[in-house]
């Protein structure tokens, strides 16, 4: 039976796109269908390849490699995710805190898929609908956050925040994010909310620069739902998902976030504790600045 992998990478980058055509060539040599997305698959330039697009691109494919940063992984999981297909991700970025392996991993990450030798997590991810009078139903989804931002740099923007139907507090704020436990690392953290382990099933919501007097990141049960309503005298909104699909919010729209239906399936291509993938990452001063005492 043949065996189908898509390969998702950032071409407009020489070194992503030379890495890329190795992963390919070393896939179909091993019995490969190799998949590529249609935009990339000139400045790929490999025979052998079967350039594909739409939604249905990682229909049936058995892996989904995505080799560059977390904004390469982020749009390959928007293709693995409708086809439940497993994503591995090789960091040829900078901290690619999404990936599993790095550059110098690439040979062995290969071989191990060839091998089967992995297993697959599955992360939270978040659903979102945007309602407002003359508009459509805005519906979307992310892995990492969801935020509704200010649309305009000089003006506040003003929030009433529900959690599961329930008012918690009005913000004058720059916005707010909701966030998975794989997210919190990311624009959350940024804001000041906790690094949450991925195995740990929750919901984070965190304001930024609110001017108020109770502006703490909150983490809630995966179940919650978080309404977030923009105030009808207050200035436009941006919702933003994953920070790839943007979209215009007016005075006055509701935006509802939960729990996603669908589930981001992640490779691991060995058991490695969190702890030592934060630190890795984020280089953290194990030792401390002093140095160990001991």
């Amino acid at each position: 039976m043949s065996r189908t992998a898509l390969l998702v990478t950032h071409t407009g980058r020489r070194r992503s796109t030379e890495h890329a055509r190795a992963v390919a060539a070393d896939l179909i040599a091993a019995g490969f269908e190799v998949r590529v997305v249609a935009e990339e698959a000139d400045d790929l330039d490999l025979p052998g390849v079967v350039p594909v697009t739409g939604p249905e691109a990682a229909e049936g494919a058995e892996i989904v490699f995505a080799l560059g940063g977390d904004g390469t992984f982020l749009r390959a999981a928007e293709l693995a995710r409708p086809a439940k297909a497993p994503l591995l991700g090789i960091n040829l970025g900078k901290v690619g805190f999404l990936a599993e392996a790095e550059i110098d991993d690439l040979d062995r990450a290969v071989r191990d898929v060839v091998g089967r030798n992995y297993t697959v997590d599955e992360r939270l991810t978040l659903d979102v609908t945007a309602e407002f009078e003359g508009g459509p139903t805005i519906e979307s989804w992310a892995l990492n956050e969801i935020s509704v931002e200010k649309g305009e740099r000089a003006q506040m923007l003003e929030l009433l925040v529900d959690v599961d139907g329930r008012p918690l507090s009005r913000y004058g704020c720059d916005g707010v994010v909701c966030a998975t436990p794989t997210g919190s690392t990311a624009y959350a953290f940024s804001g000041g909310g906790p690094v949450v382990w991925p195995e740990v099933e929750a919901l984070l919501l965190v304001p930024i620069s609110a001017h108020a007097l109770f502006s703490r990141p909150l983490v809630t049960a995966p179940t919650s739902t978080f309404a977030i309503t923009v105030d009808p005298f207050t200035t436009l909104a941006v919702l933003s998902c994953d920070g790839r699909r943007v979209y215009d919010l007016p005075p006055g729209a509701r935006v509802t976030v939960r729990r996603g239906a669908l589930p981001v399936r992640i490779v691991r291509l060995q058991e490695r504790p969190f702890t030592d993938r934060l630190v890795a990452k984020f280089d953290l001063p194990v030792q401390g600045w002093r140095g160990s005492r001991r």
